[in-house]
């Protein structure tokens, strides 16, 4: 269910929401309770949760569509997004509390987040279709195109699957190694230079949305993911946003070190542990439309 960042330990509610997919989101994510529960108790001790998936600390104005019932929801790394934020924030001994940032994760997988003052308050939702495009995923969609596959016999699965497994070089060029299509770009080929400029442009297209959102009061652009290790990336996406603000890659993934940093703050008291309830921070009832 959608919740506030931070640590949770994995009490029996969490543990049978996650068993069950209750965000009906199928993720290897939702195995990480019930291990944890399972060595915990081999080792008689707690097991916590840190910055799950389902992450969400939304401002309202993020949630709103222009159709009445439809809301945008959150679905990023969170987990990577936030550490990769307070990694930044330690090393240039600045507080994540008190600062803005754009934070970046760029793998197989694409989430782009406006941090404001330690909270994530809008993003690209990677499950529900929106942001860039990545290896396997499709990003934002005209919905007229959309409609267009409905209309040649694209089910509404396959639509989901282009979301999450089927999108981006997948389907346009029926693989999803960024090494090997970028290999081949550098060496002339023009479909697959046209797939990966595009995926940077895209992906600063969403940083300048993002730029938006924080009134252009932003202390750093932080890019983290696997696709940070290609330096041609990196500089392309410099390039584009340097001018918005300075641009740190950090290539690879925070997400073990933020594992064990969440429940370290917890277990030395430098950050009180969270009571998962299965009440997700926000519901469409809230809002008059």
């Amino acid at each position: 269910m959608p919740l506030a960042g931070g640590v949770y330990e994995v009490n029996d509610q969490l543990f049978r929401d996650a068993k069950n997919g209750a965000n009906g989101v199928e993720h290897p994510a939702n195995l990480g309770p019930q291990l944890a529960r399972y060595f915990a108790r081999k080792a008689s001790c707690s097991a916590f949760v840190v910055n799950p998936p389902d992450t969400d600390e939304y401002q309202d104005l993020a949630r709103m569509t222009g159709v009445k019932g439809v809301y945008r929801t959150c679905h990023l790394h969170a987990l990577n997004l936030k550490e990769t934020a307070l990694h930044h924030a330690r090393k240039q001994k600045e507080i994540y509390q008190k600062v803005n940032y754009i934070v970046c994760h760029i793998g197989g997988g694409i989430s782009i987040s406006a941090h404001r003052r330690g909270q994530m308050i809008d993003g690209t939702d990677i499950v529900g279709g929106e942001g860039p495009m990545a290896p396997t995923r499709a990003g934002s969609l005209p919905l007229t195109g959309v409609a267009e596959l409905l209309n040649d016999g694209v089910s509404a699965s396959d639509l989901r699957k282009l979301c999450t497994k089927n999108g981006g070089f997948v389907s346009l060029l029926g693989s999803a190694d960024a090494k090997a299509i970028f290999a081949a770009a550098q060496k002339g080929a023009e479909a697959e230079q046209l797939a990966w400029d595009s995926m940077i442009y895209q992906i600063a297209k969403t940083i300048g949305q993002m730029a938006a959102i924080l009134k252009g009061d932003i202390q750093a652009i932080l890019l983290s993911g696997g696709l940070v290790n290609n330096a041609d990336l990196v500089n392309q996406i410099t390039d584009y946003c340097h001018w918005i603000a300075p641009v740190y890659a950090y290539p690879g993934e925070f997400e073990m070190q933020a594992m064990a940093n969440g429940a370290s703050r917890v277990l030395s008291r430098q950050e009180e542990v969270k009571t998962y309830t299965g009440r997700p921070v926000w519901t469409k009832e809230a809002f008059p439309f």
